[in-house]
């Protein structure tokens, strides 16, 4: 269970805190809120209901406290803005349109760190809570020193954490100090300063505080045992020689991920008549009645519906319930359903337990293998004779250098994994390091070419081949390598590490809670660029660049790179006629005409040269209609699939030129007209694979997205694509 936790943040919102200074562009309000915003919506994103929050205002135009202190003229100009509480997405949007700079000067800081206090005190009582102090000023206003002493007592006593963050205060340890500073202001400083430090509290300037917002701070977790049971030798029940030991198992490593997206919809006024009439329809998604809390928005619930082909029902599709399908698992092209009653027999009945299998030599292993992220086993809890059993296991197996492969069940009835147990013995504690293992099923053995040498089909071996390196290029590409080497070796020849593995971040996991943050307090603003530190590790250094730069260009000269020209795009008809070197008309002296009719047997070539030499819209159209008669012969003609790869080459042939002469419209007439007769079965019997592979090769519809003068969207294609697909699915459950 997280701990429970409340934080008073005093914001300093007088009227010097909107001015601008030491250059800056934004006022010191604006400035200091970046980092009580950041704070603030970094507890909201947990979500954690025992961390409260209460917000102070200081030297605000108005007295409201609501305390016993209100009436005290000490209290003046101190306004509690939020109670403390768990912070919601309203309270946060509500907070920001009160929290703005007053037209007032007057209001003490030592007085609200007072009102924070006797707010801790009326709300934590005397139970168990974290409770902490943070204080955002400029120290500009009076401030008063009497009774220091007593408020340092009662910090102590109450065990409150005081930090107190102020605009442009000196900070030696950090190396910042304002020139030409104001008398008071360095007064207040001083006074601030001695009573945090009696308190053994945090001071500290603000440009240091705002300087790490880009930082992501890593989440702390609660270490929580994922498995408890016991790791075991032999059969206990059978064999009083069996070993038995009680182990907990941990997570050492975990993926991390980002918050997932909820679908929500704008809530609107539905009237009682026309909510009672969509709940009679069987919509894919509908509104949830409930809204959210405290927003204008309502979830979205999604309700399924089950459709099979029925010729005598209207519309020709009947829906069916749930409870009347039967799970179908794919066995090659066929569906073999199992039965509710037949499933049990596919259930390994287990228990939870760990079983050691066998041992394996440590350098047998191949790292390769692992299929998991890392767990750890420690022997249970206030059990001596356990972690005196396990230790010596571990030290077993450290001796002998050896692993053990274990068969894990974590909980009864789940399905059975194989896992590998490696010793991990440090100072302060030894444990077993545990991974998943591949099931002879998992495996997947490829075979590739050698990259050293070619083998002729006669079985010669060649070493210098044009697709081989040569020693030069090896030679080059070895100095490059070496070049972008990202340990240092400073005079002691000690390596030191560029790029620390403690300071890079999961840029995904990061920036979309960056993001979030951000939205929920500024929801019409666009979402600020990422910070540099997420992107540190997407590009080398400039001095690795400018080191290595040598290095690269003999490299590009040793493998003789060339740019590649960019494919020309365009009315391939509005251009010439690409002529061969020597600049001859090899038509011209073969004396050839141009083609009138398309042959079957060499379509594609054909089809080229008919385009090549079209001087009209027209001349274009009859070559695609030769080819459209053409495709539909072969496939009615076709014994099985015999010409699909055929037709699929040819009409990705047609697509590519089509493209190129910016006539995407041929295309898409043909493909509609080839679909239509697909489904109506007129090119000779059931031919819908045909249509599967045409989807699996991408040749769809042209989209704006291929081709500027296509009028088909993408998802008018996606839909044209995968029509047939649905109607395919609705038969097998018919079926």
């Amino acid at each position: 269970m997280a701990d429970k936790e409340t934080t008073i943040y005093i914001v300093d919102v007088g009227k010097s805190m909107g001015e601008c200074r030491n250059g800056r562009s934004m006022t010191d309000f604006e400035w200091a809120m970046q980092y009580v915003w950041d704070r603030i919506t970094a507890t909201v994103a947990t979500g954690r209901k025992m961390a409260h929050v209460g917000v102070v205002g200081l030297r605000t135009d108005e007295t409201e406290t609501a305390h016993e202190l209100e009436d005290d003229p000490y209290f003046s100009n101190l306004s509690v803005l939020f109670d403390p509480a768990q912070v919601l997405l309203p309270d946060l949007r509500k907070l920001h349109e009160q929290i703005k700079p007053s037209s007032s000067d007057r209001g003490d800081a030592i007085s609200a760190i007072i009102l924070a206090i006797q707010m801790i005190i009326t709300h934590c009582k005397k139970l168990k809570w974290k409770r902490k102090i943070v204080l955002v000023t400029n120290g500009q206003g009076r401030m008063s020193s009497e009774n220091l002493d007593g408020i340092v007592e009662k910090i102590k006593e109450d065990n409150i954490e005081l930090a107190v963050l102020g605009v442009d205060f000196d900070d030696p340890e950090y190396g910042f100090k304002e020139e030409d500073k104001d008398t008071r202001k360095a007064d207040n400083e001083t006074l601030l300063r001695s009573l945090v430090e009696d308190c053994d509290g945090v001071y500290g300037t603000l440009e240091q505080a705002v300087s790490e917002l880009d930082i992501p701070r890593v989440k702390a977790v609660r270490v929580q045992a994922n498995f408890k049971g016991h790791i075991q030798l032999g059969n206990p029940g059978e064999y009083d020689t069996a070993i038995r030991i009680p182990i907990e198992r941990y997570y050492r490593t975990y993926a991390a991920k980002p918050p997932t997206a909820s679908s929500f919809a704008p809530r609107s006024e539905v009237q009682p008549e026309q909510e009672e009439a969509e709940s009679s329809t069987t919509a894919t998604a509908q509104q949830d009645s409930q809204p959210v809390e405290g927003s204008s928005l309502t979830s979205i619930r999604n309700l399924r519906t089950y459709q099979i082909a029925d010729e005598s029902a209207p519309g020709g599709k009947v829906d069916v319930e749930q409870e009347d399908l039967a799970k179908g698992y794919e066995y090659g092209r066929t569906v073999v359903h199992i039965d509710k009653t037949d499933e049990n027999i596919t259930t390994l009945e287990t228990y939870a337990a760990m079983e050691l299998l066998g041992f394996v030599q440590s350098e047998k292993y191949d790292r390769y293998m692992h299929m998991s992220t890392t767990n750890i086993l420690t022997a249970q809890r206030a059990n001596d004779k356990a972690a005196l059993a396990l230790s010596s296991f571990i030290h077993a197996l450290f001796e002998l250098d050896s692993y053990a492969v274990a068969r894990l069940v974590a909980k009864e009835n789940k399905a059975p994994i194989i896992v590998l147990l490696a010793p991990s013995i440090e100072p302060d504690y030894e444990c077993l390091l545990e991974v998943q293992l591949p099931f002879a099923e998992d495996v997947r053995t490829y075979h590739f070419p050698p990259l050293d040498k070619v083998i002729t089909v006669s079985g010669k071996v060649i070493t210098e081949h044009r697709n081989l390196p040569n020693d030069d290029l090896v030679e080059a590409m070895g100095k490059y390598v070496d070049s972008m080497e990202l340990a240092d070796n400073d005079e002691d020849e000690e390596s030191t590490e560029s790029f620390s593995i403690d300071d890079s971040f999961s840029p995904m996991l990061h920036r979309i809670d960056a993001a979030v943050r951000y939205r929920a307090i500024h929801p019409n603003d666009p979402v600020p660029p990422p910070s540099e530190t997420l992107l540190k590790f997407s590009k080398p250094s400039q001095d690795l660049v400018e080191k290595s730069k040598k290095y690269l260009e003999r490299l590009t000269a040793a493998a003789d790179v060339k740019k590649v020209p960019p494919k020309a795009k365009g009315r391939k008809r509005a251009r010439e006629t690409e002529k061969p070197l020597s600049g001859l008309d090899v038509d011209a002296l073969l004396h050839q005409e141009k083609r009138a009719k398309i042959s079957p047997n060499n379509a594609i070539p054909e089809f080229k040269q008919t385009l090549t030499h079209a001087d009209s819209i027209e001349a274009i159209g009859d070559a695609v209609k030769q080819m459209k008669a053409i495709i539909e012969d072969q496939i009615k003609n076709s014994l099985g699939d015999a010409n699909y790869d055929r037709v699929s080459e040819e009409l990705g042939v047609m697509k590519e030129e089509l493209i190129s002469y910016e006539e995407p419209a041929l295309y898409n007439d043909l493909l509609r007209q080839l679909k239509e007769k697909l489904l109506k079965e007129q090119l000779g019997g059931d031919r819908r694979e045909l249509w599967w592979l045409l989807r699996r090769n991408r040749l769809g519809l042209i989209d704006k997205e291929q081709s500027d003068r296509s009028e088909v969207t993408e998802d008018e294609a996606y839909d044209v694509s995968f029509c047939i697909w649905r109607n395919t699915e609705s038969e097998m459950l018919t079926r």
